[in-house]
């Protein structure tokens, strides 16, 4: 049985340390596996990352660009025409969409945009709309809720 007096690690998992330096025989003595000379042979002899010995390094040679918002929103577009899949009266979701294969991101918000016609009468709950998808859908008697 277990208990705490008698538990050991398994055979082979605990490795001892490298032991450096000591002499010749142990086949890391001498320059305790450093090579000779140079800036890596010595005890303070790491550098940063990125740093490439005085070279102007790579993240300063090349030019910063443009901006980032961090606060933009990315939607996933949808166009009219694609909504002709659905059968009319239908209550068209991001998760319906989703479900079809209709969605690039299936997780970010979803647009509805207005290219193309639109023939059946649906209702589209979506994150947001284009005023000109609002009135294609409208006219032809459907409806947009934005969630």
């Amino acid at each position: 049985m277990k208990s705490l007096e008698n538990l050991h690690p398994a055979p082979g998992s605990n490795k001892g340390k490298k032991r450096l330096g000591r002499g010749p025989g142990s086949g890391k003595g001498g320059t305790s596996g450093k090579g000779h000379k140079g800036q890596k042979a010595r005890k303070s002899g790491n550098v940063r990352a990125g740093f490439e010995g005085g070279q102007t390094p790579m993240y300063r040679r090349l030019p910063k660009r443009g901006f980032k918002n961090p606060s933009r929103i990315e939607y996933n577009p949808i166009n009219l025409d694609a909504l002709n899949a659905f059968d009319a009266g239908t209550v068209v979701t991001a998760e319906l969409l989703a479900q079809g294969g209709l969605l690039r991101k299936p997780n970010m918000p979803v647009k509805l945009l207005g290219r193309g016609q639109l023939n059946k009468a649906l209702t589209i709950k979506l994150h947001k709309a284009s005023s000109a998808a609002k009135a294609a859908v409208e006219k032809a008697g459907g409806k947009v809720e934005e969630i």
